[in-house]
């Protein structure tokens, strides 16, 4: 596969939505509570909306934590054992002491604030090395990398083994369109759309979004915009924001028989190539034929090459899910339109660049994009949160 720094060669038309990773969808949705007597092992909500992502399919052909063999082959080749590509792990960390007494537990309940809301069944416990997990999945030992800060503050015991969930949170505000791959997949079907092209995002969406979304529709039966919702680093758009930004923006100017809004829950880890394939095997569950990846997908400060999330295809021509390319866009202003290097004869002083910073900072004075960065109606949105960015 040739890497590029334009739109790849699309194909068109498929059978519709893809079949999941590994050729199963998981389910590990069960009845009934938790039972009693369990030694219950208290996580963070943003895990216990991993082990959701589990239970629900989105992390297929995933049953639980990783065990010993696969987290050692995730980190060092960016594949499962068996060869799957896999390139981020999905693990549950705890201290020695934790890790003895759910070894001898076997069966361990899994609680938020207290409640157990799914049981693990735990395989194995084990040390790893943080060192060569960071390089391996960030490609940094750096602690400036919020990836690798996080890895050097986990417990000394990762902990494997099959889940089973119990009981979901209550709904809230962000959960309200969140939805599992079961439904998105039947979604699909009753649209007959034979090509689904999805679309990751932790900002709010700029003009030069749009386009590319669009362009994309333009080869391709349905669009799927899947925000990630969950923790994310300091200056990130919060949750709210970029829902209710999106929300109004597909109402205004997306035709509604042709794209779908749902909320994917888990947190950013910033692995920038690393996670495009984490990304992409996600929407592929969810049923995508395609994704699109942009510049500097999942990057974070200058840790990446912008485009390394694109080249990073070549190396897995058995995904099962079609990436879109796309380069960087601005606004020519003797074009009229929005352009690109490979498209554009027109020199720096005619284009307008779509400066996330220069965008952050418009934002928080209260002062209105132009047109050519940001839909009026999106930016009213902003402009009514005190801060809409995460502190």
């Amino acid at each position: 596969m040739r890497p590029a720094r334009g739109q790849r060669k699309l194909k068109v038309g498929g059978m519709g939505p893809s079949k999941p990773h590994g050729g199963t969808l998981v389910s590990r949705i069960r009845e009934g509570p938790v039972g009693e007597g369990l030694l219950s092992v208290g996580i963070s909500q943003d895990l216990a909306n991993d082990v959701e992502n589990i239970a629900d399919g989105i992390f297929s052909p995933l049953e639980g934590f990783l065990l010993r063999e696969d987290f050692e082959s995730v980190a060092a080749r960016g594949r499962l054992a068996n060869d799957l590509p896999w390139t981020v792990p999905i693990v549950l960390d705890v201290d020695g002491a934790t890790a003895a007494r759910m070894k001898d537990a076997r069966d361990v309940g899994l609680a938020v604030n207290g409640t157990n809301f799914a049981v693990l069944h735990v395989e194995e416990a084990y040390k790893f090395d943080r060192e060569a997990a960071s390089r391996g999945v960030y490609g940094t030992t750096d602690e400036a990398h919020p990836g690798v800060a996080k890895m050097r503050s986990m417990g000394e015991y990762l902990v494997g083994g099959k889940i089973d969930y119990h009981r979901r949170p209550e709904q809230t505000a962000v959960r309200r369109l969140r939805r599992t791959p079961r439904e998105m997949r039947e979604v699909f079907e009753r649209a007959g759309w034979k090509s689904i092209v999805g679309f990751q995002t932790r900002n709010v969406p700029h003009v030069a979004h749009e386009m590319l979304q669009k362009a994309s529709l333009n080869m391709h039966d349905g669009l799927f915009v899947n925000p990630l919702i969950g923790k994310k680093k300091k200056g990130d758009y919060k949750d709210e924001v970029i829902l209710s930004a999106y929300e109004t923006l597909i109402s205004n100017y997306y035709p509604q028989e042709r794209c779908r809004l749902a909320t994917l829950h888990t947190e950013m880890r910033y692995a920038g190539p690393k996670e495009a394939i984490h990304h992409s095997i996600m929407r592929k569950n969810f049923g995508c034929t395609n994704i699109i990846i942009g510049r500097d997908h999942a990057g974070v400060g200058k840790f990446y090459d912008p485009f390394a999330s694109q080249r990073i295809f070549g190396g897995y021509p058995d995904i099962g899910i079609e990436p879109i390319f796309f380069p960087a866009f601005f606004y020519c202003r003797r074009c009229l339109s929005f352009a690109s290097e490979r498209n554009c004869p027109h020199g720096a002083e005619f284009h307008e660049q779509l400066s996330g910073t220069k965008l952050r900072n418009m934002i928080m004075e209260k002062k209105s994009p132009s047109e050519y960065m940001m839909r009026p109606e999106v930016f009213r949105i902003l402009a009514g949160w005190d801060n809409p960015f995460v502190e």
